[in-house]
């Protein structure tokens, strides 16, 4: 179908209540009539991670009045809008059954198409609602939960190349702020106390180097910096700076590295697409890494796609697009559909070592 479609999306997976209205054919790419987005991190910060109650209660709280604000900046009604599509996996359940319980009710009461969706999806997609990058193309999948590499093939098939068998990045960077004292969420933490520095003051491990795979292991990494860390204690402000640049400094040849591997198979199965690699998911917010795979895919004969910030992280753009494309597909949910805590997108690969919880087939 080439036909525009309109298509309100509904991200509740973890902690932000995001709403968004998408327009569009499936070709791509669309166009963002209206997003909301509300970010619970000041609810959580006390913890130093995600409390799975209060992000849900934060959800039932706020979402309901996101989507008439969505709505409202739009200027449209339910009447006008092709389809409902809500996360239902992988995420937390609390979370996850409120979105997609009020995107059964919206679907059932305006006799719209109901798309339950998998956010990992939602990221593996937003190439195409940003900028209409065509199937196939190589993904990096990077988040507080996932580090993969797929080959993207088509709105329904996805061939997962590497996964990490311990620690996902976003994960890692996570914990590494929390051991130094940082703060959360400890991404942007980490890379802004890298930025002052010195990324060759401590000899840190590179995990799975030289290996002919394309997986990732981060636990090792992490043990390696808290070890570190200790052997310094009182660790100073300069030696949080020092030890950040050098995590983010192996982080940064691990991915590279993983990444030349990644590329070479799937130019390989793929000789005639033109080479495409994208970058998706929180942790592509990381600007070091994104200048690191820039430099990657131009000097393998790579395009690079790095979608803007705020479609890195999560958001409920992205859920409306991947809707918007299995709507155009004919392939509505149904409205039994199941909240699903773990969801991989490549069902067929087999589980990797360790507790892998990014890749593990579930």
């Amino acid at each position: 179908m080439d036909s525009e479609l309109t298509v309100l999306g509904i991200e509740t997976s973890c902690d932000e209540t995001a709403a968004a209205l998408v327009r569009g054919s499936a070709f791509g790419p669309g166009t963002i009539l209206s997003s909301k987005v509300l970010s619970q991190l000041e609810e959580h910060a006390p913890y130093g991670g995600v409390v799975p109650e209060i992000a849900a209660r934060a959800h039932v709280v706020h979402l309901n009045r996101l989507i008439e604000e969505t709505m409202h900046e739009a200027g449209l009604g339910f009447g006008d809008i092709d389809g409902v599509a809500a996360t239902a996996g992988p995420g937390l359940i609390g979370g996850l059954l409120v979105g997609l319980t009020t995107a059964k009710a919206i679907a059932w009461a305006h006799a719209l198409p109901l798309l339950a969706v998998n956010h990992l999806e939602g990221h593996a997609l937003t190439p195409r609602l940003t900028d209409g990058v065509a199937y196939p193309y190589l993904l990096f999948l990077a988040s507080g939960g996932h580090t993969q590499f797929l080959s993207v093939e088509a709105a329904d098939k996805y061939v997962r190349l590497g996964t990490t068998i311990d620690d996902a990045l976003g994960e890692a960077f996570d914990k590494v702020a929390k051991l130094l004292g940082l703060g959360y969420p400890g991404g942007p933490l980490v890379e802004q106390a890298a930025l002052s520095g010195n990324p060759e003051r401590f000899a840190l491990p590179r995990p799975l180097s030289g290996t002919d795979t394309c997986n990732f292991s981060f636990s090792g990494l992490k043990t390696a910096v808290r070890r570190v860390a200790q052997g310094l204690e009182p660790v100073s402000e300069a030696d949080v700076a020092d030890i950040s640049a050098c995590f983010q400094a192996a982080v940064l040849d691990v991915v590279v590295e993983r990444c030349g591997r990644a590329m070479g198979l799937f130019r390989a199965a793929h000789p005639g697409a033109v080479p495409t690699l994208v970058v998706a998911g929180g942790v592509a917010a990381n600007k070091a890494l994104a200048e690191a795979l820039r430099s990657a895919a131009e000097g393998t004969g790579f395009r690079l796609f790095v979608p803007p910030q705020w479609l890195c992280t999560d958001n409920a753009a992205m859920i409306a697009w991947v809707g918007l494309e299995r709507l155009a597909l004919g392939q509505p949910s149904p409205l039994d559909a199941s909240a699903r805590a773990r969801w991989p997108l490549d069902s067929t690969s087999k589980p990797v070592l360790g507790s892998g919880k990014a890749g593990a087939k579930v």
